[in-house]
């Protein structure tokens, strides 16, 4: 048995066309690296995830595994070379599930130094406590394993993954920008069809249209507030000339720009009434749609029952209670990094080291919000000191991709990340300590 352990999840490397580009994959084989050169006694454990091979929807089998030796030999050449200085330990996630469903992958991987632990959940024992670690698809409705270890049981997202994330890998080359391959970068799924007009009308659009449209798209909300203010003059609510000054001694100064500007909000005028006239009934109507879909449970809900993460910690606190001895609950899946306290118990999720996309809107108008990209590129690392359980957390810089345009740049600002998670945290006996907070990102 190891005295320290790494945990890492969901790199997801692997999948059809333009999902085989592993844009993570230099930072990870420096990480591998290190842990080849570490004197310690230790273990890395993946915990699901590692292999995207619901992406691979052309290939069966074990030709997979292939396909991934063939795309990623620097990688692979590294899991031989770490493994021969450090315990490897790899379990299945949804993505790689087949890895439980064909006894040949616990060969083939042997062969790289990587031990395929076809289990839903293990442990490991720290400072005479034990470490609860499993993926966590099997806290997720959607992504839930219905016969773990056949690989034709499958779940609701594995069609979705198919049909969606594997055919955008398959078309992302086709784009101007190469944006589809980010899909799985995106979360939740209910953001997909934003994102989706976003990159169209910002990456994809006829530049012509696109900078016809915009005038009207940025000055919208400024005619909507033209309109209440010529209704509350015409009615005499407010007994001012606003929008006659604004016509005859403001915007016509600037000449042919002013008459244009004034053209735009007149069109937007136009525009408002008839959408007014049109939204009421849609209204109602969409609002009914919008509840159905709610109860099947395809479009989240605007105002959740219960905090996403919900489902682990209750699952989390179902393990701590039915065995004492487990001080820190580990899974992944949901790509949203985090340490979370629960009594004298800790509740850790090992993120993803894949894209991540962040919604900003615009600074005016009404266009389509804009989708940064960032990395959190982290590691957990839990070891015995002074016969306490201590877990360290990690990150490794990689830079945002400048790969938003300039249009994109100019209506929106980079939102800040913050990264709240502690650097050192110490379980000591029933007493737990936090240790210097992590700064932001």
């Amino acid at each position: 048995m190891s005295e320290t352990y790494y945990f890492v999840s969901d790199l997801h490397v692997g999948g059809d066309e333009e999902l085989q580009k592993c844009e993570f994959e230099d930072e990870f084989v420096e990480f591998l690296r290190m842990l080849e050169t570490t004197d310690e006694d230790a273990e890395l454990v993946i915990l699901g995830d590692a292999f995207g091979l619901w992406e691979f929807t052309q290939s069966a089998g074990m030709k997979k595994f292939d396909l991934l030796v063939e795309h990623h030999p620097k990688l692979f050449d590294q899991f031989r070379k770490t493994g021969e200085n450090v315990t490897i330990t790899l379990i299945p996630g949804n993505h790689d599930a087949e890895l439980a469903g064909y006894p040949e992958y616990e060969r083939r991987l042997a062969e790289y130094n990587v031990n395929l632990d076809s289990t839903l959940s293990l442990t490991r024992s720290v400072a005479g406590k034990k470490i609860w670690i499993e993926h966590g698809m099997q806290e997720d409705a959607h992504n839930r394993m219905p016969e773990f270890g056949n690989p034709r049981a499958n779940p609701l997202g594995y069609f979705v993954n198919r049909h969606i994330t594997g055919k955008a890998g398959q078309l992302s080359g086709r784009g101007k920008y190469n944006w589809l391959k980010d899909i799985q970068s995106l979360t939740p799924l209910e953001e997909i069809p934003d994102w989706i007009a976003s990159n169209y009308f910002y990456r994809e659009m006829n530049p012509f249209l696109r900078y016809g449209a915009l005038p009207f798209l940025l000055l919208f909300q400024i005619s909507l507030l033209y309109l209440l203010v010529l209704v509350l003059e015409a009615t005499g609510v407010l007994g001012t000339h606003l929008i006659s000054n604004l016509t005859t001694e403001f915007l016509h100064q600037f000449g042919l720009v002013g008459d244009l500007v004034e053209f735009v909000i007149y069109v937007n005028l136009v525009v408002v009434g008839l959408l007014i006239l049109v939204s009421i009934p849609l209204y109602f109507f969409a609002r009914d749609v919008r509840k159905t879909l709610e109860r099947f449970g395809l479009v989240r809900q605007e105002k959740p029952d219960k905090p996403a993460d919900a489902p682990y910690v209750a699952a989390a606190e179902d393990v701590f209670e039915e065995f004492p001895d487990v001080v820190a609950y580990i899974y992944g899946h949901t790509h949203r990094v985090s340490l979370t306290n629960v009594g004298e118990r800790v509740i850790i999720n090992t993120g993803t080291w894949l894209k991540r996309l962040h919604r900003t809107s615009t600074w005016i108008g009404i266009l389509p919000p804009v989708y940064y990209p960032s990395y959190r590129l982290n590691y957990f690392k839990i070891d015995e000191e002074e016969g306490n359980v201590v877990i360290e957390y990690h990150t490794i810089e990689k830079e945002a991709p400048n790969e938003l345009t300039l249009v994109q740049r100019l209506l929106s600002r980079r939102p800040k990340v913050k990264n709240d998670i502690p650097k050192r945290t110490v379980i000591e006996g029933s007493e737990k300590e936090v240790v210097e907070s992590a700064s932001k990102e």
